[in-house]
């Protein structure tokens, strides 16, 4: 009665975090505690686990409950294990101060694992645009690797491993696109994304420019914390293509005031005239200030350049 009863459990735990087809594999699967510090994360794991007030919540529930729902894992070569749902639960689990985590044990291949960490995560709210953009990458690649790139109904009309994505996901195709584009941004501007000081559509205009124009970029956005448009974004990416864009072209554009940004700067003669000679004319007064202005710009663009 005990082995039946522990058979039956296993059922129900698995048909929580499998499909039909894993279910008949389930003689290949097991459920166990295993040790934490035997559990590995998954390779380039794309869902940042953060310790915030969401965390803490779930730490202080497993402290009290436990891991209640088992996480996902498959074991390598060297008999260690690798995690592939479950990494926020682990990490509450070692902070909660717990030894060992209750595990579904799956053989799975490379590319069948990242579809799994993908799938078990992407439906996640509030996933930040640098998390869908690798992971929407990653599970693309894994069904391309598996040739899955039509549908399972022969009369439907094909589909790109893309567009099966974006239906799985509920995105467009277009806006799987765009989000795998970010991860051609340095990470200093993806974190920009993140906190969503750029926009998606300027953000992906960028990640066709070169490594070295968007670390300039982001040089002149720690220093005038200046955003590009879409217009601005488009542009760059247009000059940088021809290979026309040089650091002034950059800063020029990026110092253009939007015309939402445009205010305007007044002070009075008498608080600019006692600085100059008696014998300046106003003339005179505006080229030397034109001159002082035009030398300072030269040493804060060798400031950024020597802080790079």
């Amino acid at each position: 009665m005990k082995d039946q009863k522990q058979k039956m459990n296993l059922a129900s735990l698995d048909s929580i975090f499998t499909t039909q087809e894993e279910r008949d594999n389930a003689n290949k699967e097991t459920v166990m505690n295993i040790p934490i510090e035997s559990i590995s994360d998954f390779p380039n794991h794309p869902f940042k686990v953060i310790d915030n007030e969401e965390m803490n919540n779930l730490i202080e529930s497993v402290s009290q409950k436990g891991v209640i729902l088992p996480t996902i894992v498959r074991q390598k070569d060297d008999g260690s294990y690798e995690m592939i749902s479950g990494h926020r639960r682990k990490h509450a689990a070692s902070k909660a101060g717990l030894k060992e985590i209750p595990c579904i044990i799956k053989n799975l291949t490379d590319d069948e694992a990242t579809i799994l960490m993908v799938d078990s995560n992407i439906q996640r709210e509030e996933l930040l645009p640098s998390e869908k953009a690798f992971a929407y990458k990653m599970k693309l690649e894994a069904m391309k690797h598996q040739g899955k790139n039509i549908t399972s109904d022969p009369v439907e009309q094909k589909l790109t491993s893309r567009e099966m994505v974006a239906e799985e996901v509920g995105e467009s195709a277009s806006n799987i696109r765009r989000f795998i584009r970010l991860t051609y941004l340095i990470p200093e501007l993806l974190n920009l994304v993140d906190d969503k000081r750029i926009a998606l559509r300027p953000a992906v205009e960028l990640s066709y420019i070169s490594v070295d124009n968007q670390e300039f970029l982001y040089d002149i956005f720690k220093y005038d914390e200046a955003t590009p448009t879409l217009s601005q974004a488009q542009l760059l990416r247009k000059l940088d293509e021809k290979g026309e864009l040089t650091e002034d072209k950059l800063e020029d554009i990026m110092r253009e005031e939007k015309p939402n940004q445009k205010e305007q700067f007044k002070t009075s003669y008498d608080n600019i005239r006692h600085y100059f000679p008696k014998n300046y004319s106003n003339e005179q007064i505006n080229d030397k200030i034109m001159e002082l202005l035009e030398k300072y710009q030269k040493e804060w663009k060798q400031k950024m350049r020597d802080s790079r």
